[in-house]
C-alpha cells in the first residue's frame, strides 16, 4: 500500500507522559505512507515521553500548540496513550474540544490504551464500539460506549486498540482507516 496516505495531514495529540512506543510506531506507519505529520501538544516546547508509565524515554519536540491548530488543519488524527497523556489533555479544554470537534466532523481518529480518555472528556463515545487498556473500560462504558476486548476494533472510522502489543493491528487499520 505503498504511499497510501500521499497528501494526507495527521495530527498526533499528546502531551508529557505518552508511550514513547504508541508515539513512535503509528507516526511511522503513517509516514511510511506518505502522510504528512505534526505533534501537536498544550504548549510548545517539548514532550516528555514514557516507557511503561515508568521510565522516562525520549523527548520529542512539538510542532504545534493545540491552541493554534483546528480540524480543518488535518485529515485525520492519532492519540496514543500513557497513563499520564491523556491525563494530561483531558483536564485541557482547547485539547478536549479540538478532539470533539475532530469526532464530531467525521475524520478518522486512532486511539490506543488510555488514549481513549480523552474521547470520554469529549463526550463523543457514546453508541460508539471500541477497546481500550482493560483499567479504563468502565469509564467507557459509563460514557455510553460499547466495550470489547479485542486487539483492534473500527467502528466508523473510529480505530481503538488496547496496549503496544497491539500495535502492528493497530497500525494497520489506522493506515487504512486514514487512507479512506
Amino acid at each position: 500500500m505503498a504511499n497510501a496516505l500521499q497528501g494526507r495531514r495527521v495530527a498526533i495529540l499528546a502531551a508529557d507522559g505518552v508511550e514513547q512506543v504508541e508515539l513512535e510506531k503509528p507516526r511511522q506507519a503513517v509516514l511510511d505512507e506518505g502522510a504528512t505529520v505534526e505533534l501537536v501538544s498544550l504548549d510548545t516546547g517539548e514532550i516528555q515521553a514514557m516507557n511503561g508509565d515508568i521510565d522516562k524515554g525520549d523527548r520529542f519536540t512539538v510542532d504545534r500548540k493545540v491552541a493554534d491548530v483546528g480540524v480543518g488543519d488535518f485529515d485525520a488524527l492519532l492519540l496514543p496513550g500513557g497513563t499520564m497523556n491523556p491525563d494530561n489533555l483531558r483536564t485541557n479544554g482547547e485539547a478536549v474540544g479540538f478532539v470533539g470537534d475532530f469526532v464530531r466532523a467525521g475524520k478518522p481518529v486512532g486511539v490506543i490504551c488510555h488514549g481513549p480518555w480523552t474521547l470520554v472528556e469529549a463526550d463523543v463515545v457514546r453508541g460508539r464500539t471500541l477497546t481500550s487498556y482493560p483499567s479504563i473500560r468502565t469509564d467507557l462504558r459509563n460514557a455510553g460506549a460499547t466495550v470489547v476486548d479485542e486487539e483492534v476494533v473500527v467502528d466508523n472510522g473510529l480505530v481503538s486498540s488496547r496496549n503496544p502489543d497491539d500495535l502492528p493491528a493497530f497500525c494497520r487499520a489506522v493506515v487504512r482507516e486514514f487512507a479512506v
